[in-house]
């Protein structure tokens, strides 16, 4: 497919199962891509299916950071941390424009953990880890010029240091591509209904198409579940036992204007002393999480709640209280399910993050891990079941995650812009930009991205629902109001021709976005007793 979803690609799925593959990877998150690429550019005739939307689970809804894990230096975790950093560093080389450096600012308050020294020295090993030197250090003034809007009661001063950012979902959606470039295959809407055993081991799936109602076999001499939070429900086809903890992480979404940061901002809560950071994204400003353990039926969309909406304005409140925020300055809200080892901590952010592989039946799952270090859960992946793959051989060290794609020619957007397009599109930016209807170069108000985005976006990257388009092809859900509800006419007028849906299906498509988004994406309803 070249990276590309082109005009009827679905129409051709009978004769794609059909094929002998050599791994079927289940999931299509970032972990799942991560696989994909990884073994289809070392020769692995290869085939990812994700049930919902690719990235529409975790991947799409994480912090949005690409970072060493500073907090696990405090709890010993230095191989992890280590780890983190220099795939961190790796990203930032390979990917810019899409993974992006981000500074952190961390206020030294009276009385407040860790304590200015212990801080230092994790950033002076932090340091270390990625092969860098930096100033940490600022007192009082020098501090409030980093960061203007942070509550100076008892503040002496502040730690400075960097970690990095990206879109997570065109994270996804970029590996995806490079991917099928290489000759590997992404399918989404495509649910696995069963594994197919022979010999008393997993040799396959019985696929159910959710876009045509299709049903389908593929087989394979490997399966791999990548299916995140996701991953006991194969599992327990095999009749193993449960070992992941689902926690769900919810964030707040608001205007730029409102909560300005230069740096992104890292606290303590107030409440638990668990750490809470605001930051710079896409236009907006970012604020989370909450790491609370997530009890709601998976197949549902994961939403916060009226007590994690709670917890994020009291740090806000804490944090910057000259502001005066309140919920009506929130655009919107997000919550993600983190597949974490259940080790049995009684505080679930105590939960350790490293990835887990277990081969049962011959189906392969990897489970938990983080956003940041998904190169080497593929690549642990990959020589784990180097041996039920007889004939393959293959060198499996670290290669660089993007290949430098063309420079962008014809075009009057700025260096920055340019740099961020190719980091999203890579090779397909060129083309983008060429396909771009008049004034589509426009940057979309409010946000980042350009019209142009929309139209190529449903033009050949498996769009199948106006959620993917809006939610995670794009972040316009995200960053504005309503969910975009204001700027619809001119995204219908752009996106309906090149998805070919006719009015009744475009009208159905918004009213069930609009419905989605409410019910997941923006505040909760009130208590009871707040509404008295």
């Amino acid at each position: 497919m070249s990276g590309h979803w082109p005009a009827g690609w679905r129409d051709g799925l009978p004769e794609l199962f059909a094929r002998d593959w050599d791994i079927v990877v289940v999931g299509g998150g970032i972990t799942g891509a991560g696989i994909l690429l990884e073994a289809s550019r070392r020769g692995l005739k290869a085939l990812l299916v994700e049930q919902r939307d690719f990235a529409w689970g975790t991947s799409s809804r994480s912090s949005k950071l690409v970072h060493g894990g500073l907090r696990y230096l405090k709890e010993g975790r230095f191989g992890m941390t280590r780890e983190s950093v220099r795939e961190r560093q790796h990203l930032l080389r390979d990917a810019a424009g899409l993974v992006e450096p981000q500074g952190f600012a961390f206020g030294d308050y009276a009385g407040r953990k860790p304590g200015r020294r212990l801080f230092l020295l994790g950033l002076a090993i932090y340091d270390l880890m990625a092969g860098q030197r930096a100033r940490h250090y600022y007192k009082g003034e020098d501090f409030t010029m980093l960061a203007p809007n942070v509550a100076r009661e008892g503040l002496s001063g502040g730690m400075c240091y960097n970690d990095a950012k990206t879109d997570d979902a065109r994270l996804v959606l970029r590996v995806l591509q490079e991917a099928q470039r290489h000759g590997g295959v992404a399918v989404n809407y495509m649910a696995v209904q069963s594994l197919l055993r022979a010999g008393g081991k997993v040799c396959g799936a019985q696929l159910l198409d959710a876009v045509s109602g299709a049903g389908h076999t593929v087989r394979a001499r490997v399966v791999i579940s990548a299916t995140g939070a996701w991953a006991d429900g194969l599992r327990g086809q095999l009749g193993a036992a449960p070992r992941l903890r689902p926690l769900r992480g919810s964030h707040l979404v608001l205007p730029a204007w409102r909560l300005p940061l230069a740096q992104a901002v890292s606290l303590m809560h107030p409440h638990d002393g668990r750490p809470v950071f605001a930051f710079p994204w896409e236009g907006v400003t970012l604020v989370g999480t909450t790491d609370v353990d997530h009890g709601a039926d998976l197949a549902l969309e994961a939403a916060i709640t009226r007590a994690e909406l709670d917890y994020l304005m009291a740090a806000l409140h804490r944090q910057f209280p000259q502001l005066g925020l309140v919920e009506a300055d929130v655009i919107a809200t997000y919550a993600g399910v983190r597949p974490v080892i259940d080790s049995g901590q009684a505080d679930p952010s105590k939960e350790g993050r490293e990835h887990a592989l277990w081969l049962e039946d011959g189906l392969l799952t990897v489970a938990g891990g983080k956003l940041t270090t998904f190169r080497v859960s593929a690549l642990d992946a990959l020589k784990r079941v180097a041996p039920l793959l007889p004939g393959w051989r293959a060198d499996l060290r670290p290669r660089p995650i993007f290949e430098a794609p063309p420079a962008l020619s014809g075009t009057r957007l700025s260096s920055q812009q340019k740099i961020r397009l190719l980091g999203r599109h890579g090779r397909h930016a060129q083309p983008l930009l060429n396909a771009a209807g008049r004034g589509e170069h426009d940057t979309i108000a409010g946000t980042e991205t350009l019209w142009a985005q929309l139209r190529w976006a449903a033009r050949g990257e498996a769009v199948q629902r106006l959620e993917d388009l809006l939610l995670r092809r794009t972040r316009i859900g995200l960053q504005l109001r309503g969910g975009g509800i204001d700027i619809m006419p001119r995204i219908r007028a752009i996106c309906q021709p090149e998805l070919d849906w006719g009015d009744v299906r475009w009208d159905a498509e918004q009213a069930a976005y609009l419905a989605l988004w409410r019910r997941h994406y923006s505040l909760p309803a009130p208590t009871p007793l707040a509404e008295a």
